[in-house]
């Protein structure tokens, strides 16, 4: 929060004095100061209205409430996940409840824990995929004493008390809570749900829900968005224009003029 106070203070008084003056939100003269982070028109009027202050009066809020405004722009615009590590450690649990009482989103993980799991499934010891609940140890014989309880001491500490190791969690909560992710699959044949190589389904792109089918396309290439024809949905084989909203785990052909030829 300090960090964003810094950079929306500079420059503050004239630009809330310029949007006053002309009756206008101090979010349209905040967006184009605020782009370079990422920061939309949407979420600074968003961060206005949850702080609960007047977006048309910004000249005269008080120095309470722009550091309402800036703890709500930096939750809208940079919303913050804790991955508490080393979340083995007796005590542990404790301090995760702590972060969680302070009103932080926050996932127990155990890095030490993924990389052992991580390294022994690629040794053909364990079956094992990131994001899994519990492993299976494939060839005991080949593991010492002190590796197999080793391993116990993970799934007891880790496994049994959190459900896993919070690595994959962590991401997945980070792209599909906290940054409202959906997953996208483009092909170039939606017959074969193939690309042009043969390969199915080889691309899995991450796009903000609301996303249209022509921003996808210009997600995939600049070109394929300015030369947008329409969309087909592989699975029902519907055209789909340009307007529209792309579904989580949508399966999508873009047709263009450059494509076509």
């Amino acid at each position: 929060d300090l960090w964003m106070n810094t950079l929306v203070k500079k420059d503050w008084d004239k630009v809330s004095r310029t949007a006053q003056s002309v009756k206008e939100h101090i979010a349209k003269h905040m967006e184009e100061k605020l782009t370079g982070l990422g920061i939309n028109r949407f979420q600074i009027t968003q961060a206005v209205n949850e702080a609960g202050i007047n977006g048309f009066n910004s000249a005269n809020w008080t120095e309470e409430d722009f550091q309402r405004f800036i703890v709500q722009l930096r939750k809208v615009s940079k919303p913050l996940i804790v991955a508490a590590n080393k979340a083995d450690r007796d005590g542990a649990d404790k301090n995760v409840e702590r972060i969680r009482e302070a009103g932080y989103l926050v996932v127990p993980t155990c890095a030490e824990a993924e990389l052992a799991l991580r390294r022994a499934a690629e040794a053909g010891l364990l079956e094992y995929t990131p994001g899994d609940k519990d492993f299976t140890i494939k060839n005991p014989e080949k593991l010492t004493k002190g590796q197999i309880n080793a391993l116990e001491k993970i799934r007891e500490k880790v496994f049994q008390k959190y459900g896993g190791t919070g690595l994959q969690q962590v991401l997945n909560t980070a792209f599909f809570s906290l940054l409202d992710m959906i997953n996208v699959y483009p092909v170039e044949d939606a017959e074969k749900l193939t690309n042009h190589q043969g390969h199915v389904l080889p691309d899995c792109f991450l796009v903000p829900k609301g996303t249209t089918a022509k921003q996808f396309a210009g997600v995939i290439h600049t070109d394929l968005a300015e030369s947008f024809i329409h969309a087909v949905d592989a699975r029902t084989k519907r055209r789909l224009g340009d307007t529209y909203i792309l579904q989580d785990n949508d399966i999508i052909q873009i047709v263009s003029a450059k494509s076509r030829r």
